[in-house]
């Protein structure tokens, strides 16, 4: 399934500054009908990091990618029910950084999925949350 593209940054400048907010009417839409294309910004805090959405790579740090979503600016439903962006370090005692959105295909279950950002900011020096193994020293 081919739904993340990654594009050039000064496309995406030149489409700010020509769309402004545009309404989803006004994003590209696939032939035929169906999802609508949206613009990623994707930023780290050193750039050059490897960027990853659901196990795919996009490209390094800065890029803008295209998702597509829903009519409605939110993350069309597929695979597991998440769409998930990572950032990986850059240079030693960085962490790997995770997003997590959840999206269509879990929308039966838990209501409405998330909006798609226009802008992702991964802070590569940011310990992760939740349980943390550390190694005997």
């Amino acid at each position: 399934m081919h739904r993340l593209l990654p594009s050039s940054s000064g496309g995406f400048l030149a489409l700010l500054l020509l769309a402004g907010c545009a309404s989803p009417s006004e994003h590209e839409r696939r032939p035929g009908g169906g999802p609508v294309a949206y613009e990623v910004q994707i930023e780290t805090s050193d750039p050059g990091s490897r960027i990853e959405v659901d196990g795919e790579y996009m490209g390094v740090s800065p890029l803008t990618i295209t998702i597509w979503g829903d009519e409605d600016g939110t993350f069309h439903g597929s695979g597991d029910g998440y769409t998930i962006f990572k950032a990986y370090p850059v240079k030693p005692g960085q962490y790997v950084q995770t997003r997590k959105f959840l999206n269509g295909a879990q929308a039966f279950m838990f209501g409405q999925q998330d909006r798609i950002p226009k802008r992702l900011y991964f802070d590569l020096n940011q310990k992760p949350e939740g349980l943390q193994i550390l190694a005997p020293q």
